[in-house]
């Protein structure tokens, strides 16, 4: 627990990932009775899409948090119109969702220049007002941060997820043999020959009871619902957290990893999904890719015994299982990329497939293997 812990508070000082603002408009200015000229209206209040920015550079530049728009300007006789407040933009990355306190969604910044409305400003003077500038109501809203990736890579922590990033992207993350070496999502993108980018993301290492928010939970989880594609990476060794954990077997950190997904959002296990063996350089690893071949085929027949703590409600249907190894095989990373792009281009077209069957039949496609 003292490990966990140590890891939270180590995630929060170097990401953030939800952050809570105070906004409000500008108060409208007065009008001119005398006249009859209108104030101007208080300045709105946005969140506003940009790229290369993060919800720790918005909380340096601004750490009270607050944002107030400009008033409007009053009525007077030789201006008869008050000229609207000032607006002020709050820069936050895209990938951005914007709620309120009460959990209800305004907006999900997706791409950069998107703005959502997150405080209006108050009326200027008028003759419904009895020309006094309306105050505009304060509120509070939360900037949740959910990643944009195409393929997003799920696992205990010293799975090789890290690894396996560097290996077959630009990204640089930091690596080393003990868990949680990533305590903050790590972006990379696969360039191949033809110039296709697909963006990966390693996210951090999942534990058991994430999905009640245990170790980094829903720090992890959120960043999962956006992704195109799972790739589960998993140490053929089995693993375990530390002496006072129970070891989990390769079949039963799959089962893990599949439950704690179904736990926190069941749409979650209907994602296109691959399943990346890693370390097949350890001692017998071939025997046991074997029996976890042999496992995972009885596990989808339905006829493996398996303990209600670790079974699924649904099974995750993989479209290849891939042994490999992040650190010695080159080659096998090479064929990680080539079906990472396969993949999603198959369920891309199979999207595109569904959404025409209204406007007459369509090819069928031949689905990929399940099993390498």
């Amino acid at each position: 627990m003292e490990t966990v812990k140590k890891v939270r508070k180590a995630f929060r000082r170097h990401f953030i990932d939800v952050l809570r603002l105070y906004v409000m408009g500008g108060t409208g200015g007065n009008g001119l009775p005398r006249y009859g000229g209108i104030g101007g209206p208080g300045g709105n209040v946005y969140v506003v899409a940009k790229e290369d920015t993060t919800l720790k550079v918005l909380v340096k530049k601004h750490p009270n948090k607050r944002f107030k728009a400009g008033m409007g300007g009053n009525s007077h006789k030789y201006h008869i119109l008050g000229t609207p407040g000032e607006n002020i933009h709050i820069p936050a990355p895209v990938g951005v969702i914007v709620k309120t306190d009460h959990g209800a969604c305004l907006g999900s910044l997706d791409v950069a220049g998107e703005k959502v409305l997150v405080a209006k400003g108050g009326l200027g003077g008028n003759p419904i007002n009895n020309f006094l500038g309306q105050k505009a109501v304060p509120n509070f809203v939360t900037l949740e941060l959910k990643l944009i990736a195409d393929v997003g890579l799920v696992g205990f922590p010293n799975a090789g997820k890290s690894t396996l990033l560097r290996a077959i992207s630009q990204a640089k993350p930091t690596v080393a043999s003990y868990p949680f070496t990533t305590i903050q999502p790590q972006l990379g993108q696969i360039v191949y020959p033809d110039k296709r980018t697909i963006t990966v993301a390693d996210l951090p290492g999942l534990i058991e009871g994430a999905h009640v928010n245990r170790g980094m939970g829903h720090s992890f989880l959120r960043h999962v619902e956006r992704t195109k594609l799972l790739l589960f990476v998993v140490d053929i060794m089995g693993f375990q957290l530390g002496t006072r954990f129970t070891y989990r077997s390769p079949l039963e950190t799959v089962l893990l990893l599949n439950r704690e997904l179904e736990l926190y959002r069941d749409d979650l296990v209907s994602k296109p999904a691959l399943l990346a063996v890693n370390k097949m350089d350890s001692p017998q690893a071939r025997r046991y890719l074997n029996k976890l071949l042999a496992d995972l085929r009885l596990v989808q027949e339905g006829t493996l015994d398996i303990a209600d703590h670790l079974r699924p409600l649904q099974f995750i249907q993989f479209d290849e299982v891939i042994p490999m190894s992040a650190k010695t095989d080159p080659g096998s990373l090479e064929y990680i990329k080539l079906r990472i792009r396969k993949v999603l281009d198959f369920h891309e077209e199979l999207h595109r497939n569904e959404t025409s069957r209204s406007c007459g039949l369509v090819e069928q496609c031949d689905h990929l293997p399940v099993f390498a």
